[in-house]
């Protein structure tokens, strides 16, 4: 027996037959509730079991969705088209070389982790090189740091006392006594004496200071 339709109430044959929102329907009857506009498949939408257009679909306020089978249907649906275009998207980016990554909260809160871990690193290493370009050459003054700077440096010539002979400073030094003089790389010396084989006494030209200064750090001019 061929059952009613869910609109005129007639029978439905086979040939024109339309089966949704758990009734049947002629071809020509599944139509909008609101305004008869012609629905098909792709373009209705159910509400209590009745086809709408999407200009005249009830508005309604949020409500618990149930799980009729049309809503199942379309949640199938839904699905499906994700993983297609999952798919999709992955065919397009296979043979790149590289992945796609979602930019999620977590990702973004591990990326400003990894962020603030490399401004710290270079923090410290900018204050490491800062203390070792800051910090004095070693106690021993008179032996080189090496012998290949023994072979670069000139020889030291001690001028003899009260000779007037001047120096001029190789490296730079701070001087660590009061009765020492700062150097700066190219300072010239002046009135230098002979303390003993590491020392000297002289002037800094440049800063008016007198007092000792290593011999290894200067040269005669």
């Amino acid at each position: 027996m061929n059952p009613p339709c869910g609109r005129c109430t007639k029978p439905v044959y086979p040939t024109e037959k339309i089966n949704c929102l758990d009734k049947y329907w002629h071809k020509g009857c599944f139509s909008c509730d609101v305004c008869k506009m012609a629905l098909s498949m792709n373009n209705y939408k159910g509400f209590e079991k009745r086809p709408y257009c999407s200009m005249h679909y009830p508005k309604t306020s949020f409500t618990i969705v149930a799980d009729t089978p049309e809503n199942l249907r379309l949640k199938q649906q839904s699905m499906l088209n994700s993983q297609a275009l999952y798919k999709e998207e992955f065919e397009k980016n296979k043979g790149k070389g590289f992945s796609v990554v979602v930019d999620t909260p977590e990702m973004q809160r591990l990326k400003k982790t990894q962020e603030q871990i490399s401004d710290i690193k270079y923090h410290e290493d900018f204050e490491r090189s800062k203390v070792r370009s800051d910090a004095p050459l070693p106690e021993n003054r008179q032996e080189p740091s090496s012998q290949a700077d023994a072979q670069m440096r000139p020889p030291v010539t001690v001028a003899p006392s009260g000779g007037e002979k001047r120096y001029q400073a190789m490296y730079s030094y701070t001087a660590a006594e009061a009765d020492e003089v700062s150097l700066q790389e190219g300072d010239l010396i002046g009135d230098v004496e002979l303390i003993d084989e590491g020392w000297l006494f002289g002037s800094n030209q440049r800063t008016g200071q007198r007092g000792m200064l290593p011999a290894n750090y200067v040269r005669p001019v």
